[in-house]
């Protein structure tokens, strides 16, 4: 659904984006994740044609980016966390407004059920609402003509928790039924993993990962380990092995490829005299955090 290769944009001095190359494919769910500022939102303004970019190719349903016209444009909903609305029209004339510009897309029906599930009230102005309802507003104007491509830009940021809970299960529930791509930016990790079918990270102007959530949670692994003697930190770091510290008879890392027959021998001959070793799965968090942490102590040249 969306192809980026080489993607480069630069504020005055800054490389914001340094040649980022990313797929979105058709029919899943993939989570862009990041730490702040890595650029999370420039790749998405460019991806929408709202940025121009510098350098790179960005290919959107089958067309460059900088030709996205009506014919997409009613195939996609965007919804960003600084999203500019008319705060003077209530939630049902913003809607009306919109309506006429997708034609035989929009499906009232649709529309009545966004509005009934999402509890949004019909008689306050926009500029009166609180920021979760505004969200809401923003969601069901990008959804109700049905789009193929959701692109949704930190749309928790700032929502407490119980409408946060009630906009993610929406969502949900939408994105299972209607089998909508969509690609979405988040710090809220932990909402991300309960539907994401994918995750991309990028740092430092660039995507270090791109893969199946299902395919990065059977690799990962965190190892503790305890020995009878003090242990002591391999020569060379074994490829795969992330965060690796040793206190005492104590060792602790994440290791990005694990294999229990292959990984385990390799763990016990670079610890001798091991008297317990506990390894676990990691949460699409943890695995996000760990490799956040590599990325500082190895930053990108």
């Amino acid at each position: 659904m969306i192809t980026i290769r080489g993607l480069k944009k630069h504020f005055r001095r800054t490389d914001a984006l340094r040649g980022v190359d990313l797929d979105v494919p058709e029919g899943k769910v993939t989570a862009f994740l990041g730490p702040n500022g890595a650029g999370k939102t420039t790749t998405i303004k460019c991806t929408m044609n709202l940025l121009p970019r510098d350098g790179g190719e960005i290919e959107v349903m089958g067309v460059d980016a900088a030709q996205l016209a009506s014919e997409q444009w009613r195939r996609i909903g965007y919804v960003s966390e600084n999203q500019l609305m008319p705060e003077w029209l209530t939630v049902p004339k913003l809607l009306a407004h919109l309506r006429p510009m997708y034609g035989g897309l929009w499906d009232r029906d649709f529309e009545k059920r966004l509005l009934r599930e999402l509890e949004l009230p019909l008689k306050t102005p926009l500029r009166s609402l609180s920021r979760g309802q505004r969200m809401k507003a923003a969601l069901v104007s990008s959804l109700a003509y049905r789009p193929q491509l959701v692109v949704l830009d930190e749309p928790f940021s700032g929502l407490d928790p119980l409408v946060r809970d009630e906009f993610l299960t929406s969502l949900l529930e939408l994105t299972e039924t209607e089998g909508w791509t969509v690609w979405i930016s988040s710090h809220d990790i932990e909402e991300v993993e309960r539907f994401a079918d994918r995750v991309a990270i990028l740092n430092g102007g660039r995507v270090d990962l791109q893969e199946d959530v299902g395919s990065l949670q059977a690799r990962f692994r965190r190892v503790e380990l305890v020995a009878m003697d003090e242990i002591a930190a391999p020569a060379e770091t074994p490829a795969g092995w992330l965060n690796l510290r040793t206190e005492g008879r104590s060792a602790k890392l994440v290791h990005t490829n694990y294999d229990e027959s292959r990984s385990r021998p390799e763990l016990e001959a670079a610890f001798p005299g091991l008297i317990r070793t506990d390894i676990r799965p990691m949460t699409l968090r943890e695995i996000f955090v760990a490799l956040a942490r590599s990325f500082r102590s190895t930053p990108n040249s």
